[in-house]
């Protein structure tokens, strides 16, 4: 039987898919596929939360196709050899996906894409995961935007609200009428992860303006996970904002400028966006970065975001950014040591975000923070959780003689970061 493949990937849906809606229309029944790469899961501990969640998501996706009279082809490997042996195995004519930006994903697929144009396949690609990709927001002369603030002006005016309306909805006859048995999470060669991912929320959106840097509030949208790995289209997200949610709609512009900075500017991965920093001497004791890791640095709220990390896989987004700073500026720690932890522990880890804002928090980045800008986390914490509700949950310690003394007094390492800064700057 001559097939359609549909390969999931960062897309963990079956509604509102861009690339599977293609596939379901292409005459063909659809097999449906997923890919536990090991590429990607040697790098991972075997109770690694972001695997539990893409397992527990495509099982219950795998619960749906099976009303239909089909499944979800998985395996864990190569993805270039399990695609050799599908090829044998099977009269596939198209594969469809939705386009991955991140480096590893665009080597790997133009390997898989190689390999099907070698075997008369079709190679489809979709946009699905952005509003806007690549070259799609420009300047006028045609270069890519490095301001944040333009981008976002340019992205509204190119946006078009049709665009964020539904596809039509799945028919099961055009799917591959198979019942294929799902792995065991044991079988791909993990356990289950005791971090739960938490569903979205968009119904605090009418406070989020005022709320969004309160982290004793808990009430931000948890939506980022759901973005990372598709469980949501992000047209179904701005299908449920209001007019007056601009300022939410403004994060997820942010996420889309990184992803364009990263596309244009692959080399941010490893590099300083700007190089004149790249004379920065930075003191990188491990000592001290393991004592940030842990939530041990004596400065509260650094602590508490570090620790909800640690034991969740999410951090407040105010808190993040303080305790980047912290890592950066008051512990002269290269900002590639935290972006490699934070990659480690994020349920709702994105690379060009991640790399983004790590940069930004250490003044190397685009339209970053400037160098002299030293977040005091004391005068942070007195803003932003004044009652130390977000403190008291994550540190139960706090204000007893078993939570540690601050690592570094504030004044000394603001003055001595200004300094280490200004000369390494590279005019």
């Amino acid at each position: 039987m001559k097939l359609s493949a549909f390969w999931f990937r960062r897309d963990l849906r079956l509604e509102d898919n861009t690339a599977l809606h293609h596939a379901l229309d292409s005459g063909l029944p659809v097999m449906p596929i997923f890919i536990f790469d090991q590429n990607i899961l040697d790098e991972l501990p075997k109770d690694d939360a972001r695997v539990s969640f893409i397992y527990n998501t495509l099982r219950s996706i795998n619960t749906k196709l099976l009303e239909m009279g089909s499944s979800i082809h998985i395996f864990r490997g190569d993805p270039v050899k399990i695609w050799k042996e599908l090829i044998k195995n099977h009269t596939i004519e198209n594969v469809f996906v939705n386009r991955d930006y991140e480096l590893y994903a665009l080597e790997r697929d133009a390997r898989i894409k190689n390999l099907l144009q070698k075997n008369n396949i079709g190679w489809h690609e979709l946009k699905d995961q952005v509003i806007f990709e690549k070259n799609e927001v420009r300047k006028e002369d045609g270069k890519p935007y490095t301001v944040f603030t333009p981008y976002k002006r340019k992205w509204l005016q190119q946006f078009n609200p049709k665009w964020s309306e539904p596809l039509k909805s799945i028919r099961h006859e055009k799917f591959y009428q198979f019942n294929r048995p799902s792995p065991m999470l044991s079988d791909i060669g993990f356990r289950k992860s005791p971090i739960r991912v938490r569903d979205y929320d968009l119904s605090h959106l009418d406070h989020y303006p005022d709320t969004r840097d309160l982290p004793g509030e808990d009430s931000t949208s948890y939506l980022g996970p759901h973005l990372r790995f598709g469980t949501v289209s992000i047209r179904e997200v701005i299908r449920q904002l209001k007019p007056e949610d601009e300022v939410f709609l403004s994060e997820l512009i942010w996420r889309e400028f990184f992803m364009q900075i990263l596309y244009h500017f692959p080399d941010v991965v490893t590099e300083n966006f700007n190089p004149k920093y790249d004379g920065i001497t930075w003191r990188n004791n491990e000592k001290e970065f393991e004592r940030w890791c842990q939530g041990k640095t004596g400065y509260p709220l650094v602590d508490a975001g570090m620790r909800q990390l640690n034991a969740t896989g999410y951090m407040h987004n105010r808190v993040r950014m303080v305790a980047a700073s912290f890592l950066c500026k008051h512990l002269l720690i290269n900002w590639r040591w935290g972006e490699g932890y934070f990659a480690e522990k994020l349920m709702d880890y994105e690379l060009s975000s991640n790399n983004g804002n790590w940069q930004w928090a250490a003044g190397t980045g685009c339209d970053a923070t400037p160098w002299f800008r030293v977040f005091n986390p004391e005068t942070q914490q007195k803003k932003f959780d004044r009652d130390m509700q977000y403190i008291k949950r994550w540190i139960p310690e706090f204000g007893t003689k078993n939570y540690p003394e601050p690592i570094v007094e504030h004044q000394f390492a603001r003055n001595r970061a200004l300094v280490v800064y200004k000369k390494g700057i590279q005019t």
